[in-house]
């Protein structure tokens, strides 16, 4: 492992180890989740700026207003996704800084991932190539649209809050599949987990969040 993915000082192994203790403790059960978030190096997907800042469970600025989701959050969501065991193919909405990306590409057979502004979504793809993940395909679009053309999905994950859940994300989910996503509700942002049945779709709120707004349109 090159000195860079391996890290110093405040983005050394240790520093990582800590990470993981403390999410673990704030309720984090899965195990291979946690794995990944152990290994998977944080600081290279902020700026280097603030790269001794990577491993605090926080959320952090990667610029075009956008941000890298506090650790625990990725680690939620993810568990959340993964509830009944391993899936095939996984929508990201939001590629962002990729790092969500990495930490599902390295539990899923294969990640479709949509990002709406294009200088992100160039350098998440440079960091998949440094870490020698090859199965995320990567789209710039308008998340709002999903990814038709790679339909159904056994998971989806959106990571920008919705002001309404986009119907074309849940038409393309798989039956059993799920869809974990950050939307705007009466007291402000909750987090939701949507179920695709036979019959239809069933919907649990869980925690109260805050993300960046999810937009449309693309840059």
């Amino acid at each position: 492992m090159s000195m860079r993915l391996q890290g110093i000082g405040m983005t050394s192994q240790r520093t990582r180890e800590r990470l993981v203790k403390r999410l673990r403790e704030e309720g984090i059960r899965n195990d291979a989740v946690l794995n990944v978030i152990r290994t998977t190096p944080r600081h290279i997907f902020v700026d280097e700026a603030l790269a001794s800042r990577a491993y605090e469970d926080t959320a952090l600025p990667i610029g075009h207003g956008q941000t890298i989701s506090q650790p625990y959050m990725v680690a939620r969501m993810t568990e959340l996704l993964l509830v009944n065991g391993p899936l095939d193919r996984v929508l990201e909405i939001g590629t962002g800084s990729g790092y969500q990306t990495a930490i599902l590409a390295q539990l899923v057979e294969r990640v479709y991932t949509v990002e709406r502004i294009s200088a992100l979504m160039h350098l998440a793809r440079a960091r998949m190539r440094e870490l020698k993940l090859r199965n995320v395909r990567f789209k710039h679009d308008d998340g709002n649209c999903g990814w038709a053309e790679h339909q159904l999905f056994s998971g989806i994950i959106v990571t920008a809050a919705a002001q309404d859940i986009p119907e074309s994300l849940l038409m393309q989910l798989d039956i059993n599949g799920r869809l974990i996503i950050p939307a705007e509700g009466e007291n402000g942002q909750v987090l939701r987990q949507i179920v695709r049945t036979e019959q239809g779709f069933e919907e649990t709120l869980l925690d109260r969040v805050q993300f960046v707004p999810m937009l449309g349109g693309v840059n």
